[in-house]
């Protein structure tokens, strides 16, 4: 009986198993189109409050979304979409999100560089592809790569010392969203919420005087920069926390 009900476990794990790969590999049909910009990056004005970054991020192969958006957690994460045209290489291009966007039933407004780089490498195909406007395309997701790369912490320029402090996670390696961020208040000895104000920022309206300290869930994990915020820490200042995701 016993080998009967072994032999049946490993017959399930044997069917189930490809079923689960394919799923997480698989592609998913959409829409994309792209916007303009003066030098083809990205925008510094993006709804994920990624500012310089979110231009030149990825080298500019970057793409505002829609339902992927999904009220900010969304930002940062990073897909590869490629084109069913025929001007269209099977590899397409892998784009990081730093904005919000809606077009002509599209999962992606692409930024001129990354629209570009789904066309096959002649100037004849590139060109018939951005007059497509809005093209056929598949993506799926994929891990953010940061070689050699800290996660880093940065302080919005909105942010007022000791009385309003709001900050994001840059160079989130790794396949995870970035859902929550705290601080410890050492009087209560406890971590405190901070609230997504929007896009990828979190903010509190009661920082603690003095060193401060946070935390991020991305993913089903905490992760915990490795130095402090110093307590005269800088609106506009980037901190590096000395952890790399994978």
């Amino acid at each position: 009986m016993k080998s009967a009900m072994s032999y049946s476990c490993l017959l399930c794990i044997l069917v189930l198993l490809p079923a689960l790969c394919h799923s997480e590999n698989s592609f998913t049909p959409s829409r994309a189109t792209y916007y303009g910009s003066p030098d083809c990056y990205g925008t510094p004005t993006g709804a994920c409050g990624y500012g310089e970054y979110g231009r030149t991020v990825y080298d500019g192969y970057v793409t505002g979304v829609s339902r992927l958006y999904r009220n900010g957690s969304g930002c940062g994460a990073c897909y590869q979409v490629r084109c069913t045209k025929p001007q269209c290489t099977g590899e397409g291009a892998y784009v990081a999100v730093t904005d919000y966007g809606e077009g002509d039933r599209t999962d992606f407004i692409l930024s001129t560089r990354a629209y570009a780089k789904m066309a096959k490498p002649d100037d004849y195909q590139t060109k018939q592809l951005f007059a497509y406007g809005v093209v056929e395309v598949e993506f799926r997701r994929v891990p953010c790569r940061y070689p050699g790369q800290n996660l880093l912490v940065s302080v919005s320029e909105h942010s007022r010392n000791p009385s309003y402090l709001a900050v994001m996670l840059l160079y989130v390696a790794g396949k995870d969203d970035v859902i929550a961020a705290e601080y410890w208040q050492e009087d209560c000895q406890e971590w405190k919420p901070m609230r997504r104000v929007y896009g990828a920022v979190f903010d509190t309206q009661t920082p603690p005087i003095g060193e401060l300290y946070l935390r991020f869930q991305v993913g089903g994990s905490w992760v915990h920069p490795k130095y402090a915020l110093p307590a005269d820490w800088k609106a506009g200042a980037v901190y590096d926390s000395q952890v790399q995701l994978d």
